[in-house]
């Protein structure tokens, strides 16, 4: 069986390809890079961009596959929406098409919790809560879309699911955990808010592990199919959780705090500029969704990936972050 993952040179995709190379599939990268790791593990790569049609048209053309994992696109605070929205939007839109067109089985979509993820706080809801009305983050908002898509397209015949892991962490971060220990070692990580929020986490062999079982769980009618699914580990305080990460690291805990109303005014003030100067190569150091992800609850009921992945985390958060 020959199997696609998208952006497997990533984080997660890493994690997700070497388990399968560990199960003896065929695996086939799909990204802008090959990097060693990836040929150490026996990982073809098939280099193009997902922004572009006739890249992902060339792919399927080069190699028939029976699953495909897509994980890969854009992921960031800030940027142009036209990269949003043709990585993560117009890029799952057209491998679809073409997956289904060349007889791919299986697709499992890496979406984000962000997709459910307004201004309110989330306090343990499950996959029924509805799309908000408006998004505060341009990768929201592309991934929204996508994983509408992806539900939409399942089949008897074309079989689809998404999976939202929330704030990865482990070995091979170079997003999460990286950017708030630079932060903190420079003297710029605020605890935003009251300090009691509550979040899921996720350790990024947990996350790959679920993927796994999504791919054996997919068949028609079984409750995964063309189903989204909460992925994570928690409800965590975040603080607590940043301040054992800094421990480990043999960091200071955080002790500098700002208002949420502060930062998202802040947010809001450096988005207006950003917006007014034409600046989207930037990375912005608060925007009002970094404040409220900073500030707010989002956790989420796991119920649902229990029952129907039959997932649960093997890697415990104590032994997660003690292999950071």
């Amino acid at each position: 069986m020959k199997v696609l993952v998208t952006g497997a040179s990533g984080f997660l995709g890493y994690s997700i390809a070497r388990k399968l190379r560990e199960q003896k599939y065929e695996v086939i990268n799909f990204s802008r890079s090959h990097p060693e790791k990836l040929a150490a593990i026996g990982v073809h790569t098939i280099t193009g961009d997902l922004s572009s049609p006739e890249d992902i048209r060339d792919l399927f053309e080069k190699e028939k596959f029976d699953v495909v994992f897509h994980v890969g696109g854009k992921i960031a605070m800030w940027g142009d929406w036209k990269d949003f929205f043709s990585i993560n939007y117009l890029g799952t839109k057209v491998m679809l098409e073409l997956a289904k067109v060349h007889g791919v089985k299986k697709f499992i979509y890496t979406s984000s919790p962000s997709v459910s993820f307004g201004n309110q706080d989330l306090l343990g809801v499950d996959e029924t809560t509805a799309y908000p009305d408006k998004y505060y983050s341009m990768y929201a908002q592309s991934k929204s879309m996508a994983e509408q898509e992806v539900l939409k397209a399942n089949s008897e015949d074309f079989l689809t699911c998404a999976l939202r892991p929330h704030l990865i962490f482990g070995p091979g971060d170079e997003n999460l955990i990286p950017r708030l220990l630079n932060a903190h070692r420079l003297g710029k990580l605020k605890r935003v808010g009251d300090g009691n929020n509550l979040v899921d986490v996720i350790y990024v062999e947990n996350a790959a592990d679920a993927h796994l079982k999504a791919f054996e769980k997919l068949t028609w009618n079984s409750g995964v199919d063309g189903k989204p699914f909460f992925i994570g580990q928690g409800p965590v305080n975040l603080w607590n959780f940043i301040d054992q990460v800094m421990e480990k690291n043999d960091l200071p805990k955080v002790t500098k705090s700002i208002s949420f109303n502060k930062a998202y005014t802040i947010g809001s003030i450096i988005e207006a500029g950003l917006k007014l100067t034409g600046q989207t190569k930037i990375d912005p150091p608060m925007t009002r969704f970094v404040a409220m992800q900073l500030a707010k609850s989002h956790y989420f009921s796991h119920e649902k990936a229990q029952h129907d992945l039959g997932w649960t985390p093997k890697i415990s958060l104590e032994d997660a972050i003690n292999e950071l």
